[in-house]
């Protein structure tokens, strides 16, 4: 199948070397995000956009690639919109004979499908989710476009209990008040909703990090018996993990549309063995 990048950063470049690796990929393109009219001109040979672009940005060039035929997989990360961003994308994707999979990185993405397996282990409980401590790659560029922002990175804390807290550093732009800055930082919606410090620094690049992990938890009941305690625990580079799912999700947008089953997909919408190479005797035997 032949992929398209578009998107030049962290993970449009760990998403370069995962599609180089790939046995069944061919890496056409790789485009920056305001060069959509020269994707036009060759979307007639394009199967997959792999869309590595800030989250804000990811539901419009899914809707363009749609329009020209080019099947899309994002990894948006704003979990309170996602069900409209589908619901948005499901009827562009089925008019024009399309697949666009959505919100395809880490989380959400692969530990949407452990959240999910999780609850059918035990049907009755809570899922903890607890991040980090690493750096956050959805709040990081969400800090560095406020206003003031020269460079910022965010990390994330594990609170437990599914609470994070958040320790911001930023480089601050000529002529802007740090409090000030700070201030249109913490109300952002990327922000606003946990517990977040900000520290301003002479250079960022000195903290910088990609590592980070998580660990899902779920305590509940399985068959009507209490006690069950799951866990689901990773410690990962976030560019690499994120590019890694994407191209594995980019075979299951390219299957469903040989199939015909047109429309906008989550991660829990699939089956695992439409993300790996080969055939599906073979994965069988190899994973079931």
């Amino acid at each position: 199948m032949n992929i398209i990048i578009i998107g030049t950063g962290n993970i449009g470049a760990a998403a370069q070397k995962a599609i180089l690796a790939a046995p069944d990929m061919n890496l056409v393109g790789v485009y920056h995000h305001n060069e959509i009219d020269k994707i036009s001109c060759a979307a007639s040979s394009v199967d997959v956009a792999l869309l590595c672009l800030p989250t804000r940005e990811a539901p419009m060039y899914a809707d363009k690639l749609l329009r020209m035929g080019i099947n899309t997989v994002d990894s948006f990360d704003i979990h309170t919109q996602i069900a409209d961003v589908r619901s948005n994308l499901m009827e562009i994707a089925k008019s024009h004979h399309g697949v666009s999979i959505i919100s395809a990185g880490w989380d959400p993405g692969s530990d949407s499908m452990i959240r999910a397996l999780l609850s059918v282990l035990a049907p009755q409980g809570q899922t903890y989710t607890n991040f980090g401590p690493g750096r956050s790659m959805g709040h990081t560029v969400a800090a560095k476009a406020i206003e003031g922002v020269k460079d910022a990175l965010s990390i994330t804390l594990p609170l437990g209990h599914g609470k994070h807290g958040r320790h911001v550093y930023i480089e601050l732009q000529d002529g802007y008040l740090f409090e000030d800055v700070k201030k249109r930082l913490l109300a952002d919606d990327y922000f606003a909703h946990d517990e977040t410090e900000v520290e301003l620094v002479d250079n960022v690049n000195t903290y910088q990090t990609t590592a980070h992990g998580v660990l899902l938890e779920r305590d509940g009941m399985a068959a009507q018996l209490d006690g069950q305690h799951l866990q689901f625990e990773m410690r990962i580079d976030n560019p690499s993990l994120t590019a890694q799912f994407m191209v594995g999700c980019a075979r299951a947008a390219y299957r469903l549309k040989q199939e015909q089953r047109y429309g906008c997909y989550t991660t829990i919408e699939l089956a695992p063995v439409w993300m790996l190479p080969g055939d599906d005797n073979y994965n069988i035997q190899q994973y079931v």
